[in-house]
C-alpha cells in the first residue's frame, strides 16, 4: 500500500464523519503490520468529551477486531490546512507504535510525513510506570 492510497482511504472515510457541531470533519485510514487497513471518522456528540477522533476510530476497531501492531496511519482533515492528530490521539496511538509513520493530510490529499515520536516527544508509555 502506497502513502498516497493510505492518505486516499483517509479522505473517503471523512465523508462519514458526524460533526454536527464543529463542521470539521476528520477521516484515518490505519495500516496494520499484516497489511490490513482500517478506516475511521470523528463523531461528535453535544457532550463534547463523549466525541471521538477519527484516528481513534480506527485504532478502537482494529484493536477490537485483534490487532495491536499498526505500522502507519494517515489523517485527512477538511480544511485547506494540514491536519495533524490532537494531544490524546498522540498519547493512544504511542501505546501501540511510538515509532508510528504519521501521514498528515489536508483535504485535498496534499500531506506530509512525520513520525510519532517527532509529534509527541517525552510520550508516556508503560516504560514510565
Amino acid at each position: 500500500m502506497t502513502d498516497k492510497e493510505l492518505v486516499e482511504m483517509a479522505l473517503d472515510a471523512r465523508k462519514n464523519a458526524y460533526t454536527p457541531y464543529s463542521k470539521y470533519q476528520v477521516g484515518a485510514a490505519l495500516l496494520c503490520d499484516d497489511g490490513t487497513v482500517f478506516t475511521g471518522c470523528n463523531i461528535e456528540s453535544a457532550s463534547y468529551p463523549c466525541g471521538i477522533c477519527g484516528e481513534r476510530t480506527a485504532m478502537s476497531k482494529a484493536i477490537s477486531e485483534g490487532h495491536i501492531k499498526f505500522t502507519k496511519i494517515a489523517i485527512a482533515g477538511s480544511s485547506e490546512k494540514i491536519c495533524t492528530p490532537c494531544g490524546m490521539c498522540r498519547q493512544f496511538m504511542y501505546e501501540f507504535n511510538p515509532n508510528l509513520e504519521v501521514l498528515c493530510s489536508d483535504n485535498a490529499g496534499k500531506f506530509e510525513k512525520h513520525t510519532l515520536a517527532d509529534l509527541l516527544s517525552c510520550g508516556f508509555g508503560s516504560s514510565s510506570m
